[in-house]
């Protein structure tokens, strides 16, 4: 198996060494101060050799072992090999340091097996500090990177949903310009002259990630007026807010839909008397958004089917807050729309 080295793996492991020297400082200055400096030449000796050692296991040996079932079986000797590394190995490393005069003997040891006993434990439990802590690490970054796709996933899908509902918009506006001009009312040059000001707002003012209310509120009052162009005086429009703070800020054209709703699937669907109401309220950072709207004599019973732009307004939600709520119901004669949002809730 090829492994190229990578370095941000090698950084954590001298990371990793030079806390698991930190901690040995600290052991021998409280335990044996008057040859602190002498046993911290050691400890770097020593760390260093274990540092590489416990690379090769974690970053190599086990994950051979781990890439087949059949290398399994060459597991027993995988450990027995890291086995005489950390015992016999470490104890060839510190006399390889003496010889360099690099090492203090501090510590005489009548044979090398007393020696091997003595610092395998100090072997060991490098193994499980290297181990718990490139774990833990790998742990959180996994999680941090999971996380971070998600919140990739959610910002291209949010896209896609407003690369929808933009064209869906357009599209309906148009159709309502193409009636006029059909019909060669004069009133198509000024539908399509509020037009333009409604796609300058989306090119060039709703490309971010939030707009100011009073934004919202403008393109609400633009795309009402270029309704009113199609109908006569039987339209009664009802616009009314009740807004603290015009400058907060909300997503663009999250409103939209409710208000595109109540006239493609409310008003121009209502023979007499059609009507739209709406009314919003942004308070303490809660938003109340309620659209009414005239229909055609319906059955209370009848089950509520929402539309492109009623469908794609929910997931919206669903991706930009953790609490809110949008409801839809269908009376006799009354459609009724309701937004609620915790402003503060934004993911």
């Amino acid at each position: 198996m090829k492994r190229s080295l990578n370095r941000s793996r090698v950084k954590l492991y001298l990371w990793m060494g030079a806390a698991y020297l930190l901690f040995w400082m600290f052991v021998d200055l409280v335990s044996t101060p008057e040859s602190f400096f002498k046993r911290v030449i050691n400890n770097m000796w020593l760390v260093s050799y274990l540092t590489v050692l416990n690379f090769i296991l974690f970053e190599y040996t086990i994950p051979f072992i781990r890439l087949t079932w059949k290398r399994v079986l060459l597991t027993p000797l995988f450990l027995f090999i890291h086995l005489m590394l950390y015992s016999f190995g470490l104890y060839a490393w510190r006399y390889i340091g003496i010889q360099l005069h690099i090492y203090f003997a501090i510590r005489m040891h009548p044979s090398i097996e007393k020696g091997v006993e003595y610092h395998f434990p100090y072997s060991l439990l490098s193994v499980l500090f290297f181990g718990v802590v490139r774990y833990t690490y790998d742990y959180r970054k996994l999680n941090a990177d999971a996380q971070k796709l998600r919140m990739e996933k959610q910002e291209a899908e949010l896209n896609y949903l407003k690369s929808q509902t933009n064209p869906h918009f357009l599209f309906n506006t148009l159709n309502n310009i193409y009636a006029l001009a059909r019909e060669k009312s004069d009133l198509a040059p000024e539908s399509i002259l509020r037009l333009s000001k409604i796609l300058r707002f989306m090119l060039y003012e709703a490309g971010g990630e939030f707009i100011a209310i009073e934004q919202e509120l403008k393109i609400i009052s633009d795309y009402i007026a270029l309704e009113r162009l199609r109908y006569d005086e039987s339209l009664r429009v009802n616009f009314n807010y009740d807004i603290e703070d015009m400058k907060q800020s909300l997503p663009p054209l999250l409103l939209i839909p409710l208000v595109e709703n109540a006239f493609k699937h409310g008003v121009s669907e209502t023979r007499h008397q059609p009507y739209v109401d709406m009314h919003l309220s942004v308070k303490s950072r809660q938003l109340n958004f309620v659209v009414r709207n005239s229909t055609e004599d319906v059955s209370e019973e009848t089950s509520v089917r929402e539309n492109i732009g009623l469908s794609n307004l929910r997931r919206q939600l669903q991706l930009l807050y953790t609490d809110y709520n949008l409801s839809v119901q269908q009376g006799e004669s009354q459609f009724t729309a309701s937004l609620k949002i915790n402003l503060a809730s934004h993911v």
